[in-house]
């Protein structure tokens, strides 16, 4: 019985340590992370823009459904391994520049994503900066010390790299076919 109250006072004092840490960190937090492409920045813009092919080469995103405009602003929800996440975009520079935000204030997070597409020569460099906020202590823990700010980012640039291997935008592998 003793180590079964030991065992119950470690974990509730981690719970509470988590806890703390997570409520003493900044709500909002910003990160960046980039890749080079050997694509146009055209090609780039085209892939990243088209939301309605997410589900084609983003392991996150199972669908895409589109919704009306609101306020002049293009909105959209992806349903995946992440749940509901509704979306707008803010802005377009076509194909310089997208950025998009988190148009749900119910969710345990938000924020805005700037996607910056820099020509270089023979390839391009796509930069994405995250103004992101965590509202739920735990899940800033988790965001700061577990997955890391960059993760998702990282795995967006990663998947969009064997995208873009496809060929031209509108295309799928050969093995999908």
């Amino acid at each position: 019985m003793k180590y079964v109250l030991v065992a119950l006072g470690v974990v509730v004092g981690l719970i509470l340590l988590v806890l703390a840490i997570g409520w003493s960190l900044p709500v909002a937090h910003t990160a960046s992370a980039e890749k080079k492409y050997r694509a146009s920045p055209q090609q780039i813009f085209e892939v990243i823009n088209d939301v309605e092919a997410f589900p084609a080469w983003r392991s996150s995103v199972e669908r895409v459904e589109m919704l009306p405009e609101q306020n002049g602003r293009r909105r959209f929800r992806e349903l995946g391994k992440d749940g509901a996440i509704l979306f707008e975009v803010e802005s377009v520079d076509e194909p310089r520049r997208l950025v998009t935000r988190i148009a749900d204030r119910s969710l345990p997070f938000g924020g805005k994503w700037t996607y910056e597409i820099i020509p270089g020569g023979d390839s391009t460099t796509l930069r994405i900066a995250e103004d992101g906020e965590v509202y739920n202590p735990v899940f800033r823990f988790v965001s700061r010390f577990v997955m890391g700010h960059t993760a998702t980012m990282n795995t967006y640039l990663g998947e969009l790299s064997k995208r873009l291997q496809w060929g031209k935008p509108a295309g799928r592998p050969d093995s999908a076919a």
